[in-house]
């Protein structure tokens, strides 16, 4: 991984979101994916690795766009953003949702 080492919380997190399945799949209702990681605000900045979000290689980083599925780093992030909304509301979402999973519904 390019980018500053994460410490043993951005590990944790990126674990643990690492083995969520993607949150816009999840909130689309698309069905179980299995996630990647991406860096919101890249690997080099505070707290980058606590910022990042889980999503399928399609909403990553696939260069098509069939009008379902729109890739943050394929077709970039205003037309990530106007289909899923920003990504910090993704970052909040999947906190919930990894909130309700271990119960303490945060």
């Amino acid at each position: 991984m390019k980018g500053r080492k994460p410490n043993k919380a951005e590990k944790a997190w990126l674990d643990l979101i690492g083995q969520c399945g993607c949150i816009v799949c999840y909130i689309k209702r698309l069905g179980d994916s299995p996630s990647e990681v991406h860096h919101p605000t890249g690997k080099t900045t505070a707290d980058a690795h606590l910022l990042a979000i889980p999503l399928c290689s399609r909403h990553h980083r696939h260069k098509s766009n069939d009008g379902e599925w729109v890739s943050r780093h394929g077709d970039g992030r205003a037309a990530f953003e106007k289909a899923y909304g920003t990504e910090a509301d993704l970052l909040t979402a999947t906190k919930v949702f990894l909130g309700a999973l271990v119960g303490d519904g945060s």
